[in-house]
């Protein structure tokens, strides 16, 4: 009688606000080594909307990181090779409320997907970690996170 191994567990969901992947893939932020170290092995899944990508492509538009010449093409890539796409979830009124509209899409997908984190440096996203975490989903910025994912594979 053959025996099945046991099925492997999903890898922790997470999202990155805009700015956070604009650390990685614009500023080359090193603080966040292991939390592009786990995105590029695949050991954590990342997701976005098509308008989370449209956010990131606007605000390099505007000139925000002309300095640091941003290469559209690479982003756009990694994107297609590292993030899941969804499309953008309908939450009922109830829901945590972000003070920046712009920044809703983030945190409803959080709470629609019942992702383990989402990675932000936004502090109107920040403000709402305990009514978010409530809901399941644990809000904080990159390194904290790099420092309980380290913690967590010793």
């Amino acid at each position: 009688m053959e025996t099945l191994a046991p099925a492997a567990s999903p890898p922790p969901v997470l999202i990155l606000d805009t700015q956070v992947v604009m650390d990685w893939l614009v500023f080359g932020y090193q603080g966040m080594g292991a939390l592009i170290n786990a995105l590029e092995l695949g050991t954590v899944e990342w997701i976005g909307t098509p308008s989370m990508l449209d956010e990131l492509k606007h605000v390099l538009g505007r000139g925000v990181a002309a300095r640091w010449s941003p290469d559209l093409a690479h982003i756009e890539a990694v994107f297609a090779r590292h993030c899941r796409m969804r499309p953008l979830p309908t939450l009922g009124h109830g829901r945590p409320r972000c003070t920046d509209p712009d920044d809703q899409k983030f945190v409803d997908l959080a709470i629609a997907e019942r992702v383990d984190w989402l990675i932000s440096r936004d502090k109107a996203v920040l403000a709402l970690r305990k009514r978010v975490a409530r809901l399941g989903p644990q809000i904080l910025t990159p390194e904290p996170w790099c420092a309980l994912w380290q913690a967590r594979a010793n």
